[in-house]
Order: structure tokens, then C-alpha cells, then sequence
């Protein structure tokens, strides 16, 4: 068996993509009408279609999951961050761990949780 993707929910489809396009890079492989697969293996599914599914509400910021990336040049990854999205939610600025990866944790404009940090 193999892990094919990771779905995370969304409230608009269309900006959740221009984010994780303008921040990582990743462009879009499908769009199935409120179900986008996106390079990298990331699925944006629409919370509308999400709530019908499960038949519950949906809760950002929930912090039961985080979606990582790694940045060699995180320093310039953080000014683009700041540049593109100045409102961004951060849980934590960049910082360096004692084991000497540098790190920082936001949430999405959805309020999932990110975490870009060096390579370790």
C-alpha cells in the first residue's frame, strides 16, 4: 500500500490555491468541481463538500494536524510570507530549535497548520 495524498479543507478553493501556489510552488495537476490535487501530493477539498460528507462542522485551527515543508533559505522564505500575506496567524516566528533547525509555524488563510523549516 502507498500514501497517495493529503486532503486538508478549504473555504475557497480558488484562493487556497493561489496560496499554496505563491508560497510553495505547487500548481495544480486536477480540478474535480471543489476537489483540487495539487503537486506534491496536497488535495484541497472545499468545505462545503467536506460537511456533506462527514455531516459535521469543520474546525480550523484545530492543530491535530501540520503540513511540513523544508527551505534551505528560509530566512528569504519568511519575507516572502510576510510580503504576500502580511495577515498571516503566526504560532510561532522564526526561531532555531537546540538541535540547530530554524523554524516557523503559521496557519493557511483556511487555519490549518504550517511548518516550513530548514533541512535537518
Amino acid at each position: 500500500m502507498k500514501l497517495k495524498n493529503i486532503l486538508i479543507v478549504v473555504k475557497n478553493i480558488e484562493e487556497a490555491r493561489k496560496y499554496y501556489h505563491d508560497l510553495f510552488g505547487l500548481e495544480m495537476i486536477l480540478d474535480n468541481d471543489g476537489n483540487m490535487i495539487l503537486t506534491e501530493g496536497l488535495v484541497l477539498q472545499e468545505e462545503k463538500y467536506w460537511k456533506q460528507f462527514l455531516g459535521t462542522d469543520i474546525y480550523p485551527k484545530n492543530n491535530r494536524t501540520e503540513l511540513y515543508f523544508e527551505e534551505r533559505n528560509i530566512e528569504a522564505f519568511v519575507e516572502k510570507l510576510e510580503r504576500l500575506y502580511p495577515n498571516t496567524e503566526y504560532v510561532n516566528r522564526l526561531m532555531t530549535h537546540s538541535w540547530g533547525q530554524k523554524v516557523v509555524r503559521f496557519y493557511d488563510l483556511d487555519g490549518n497548520l504550517i511548518e516550513v523549516g530548514t533541512p535537518i
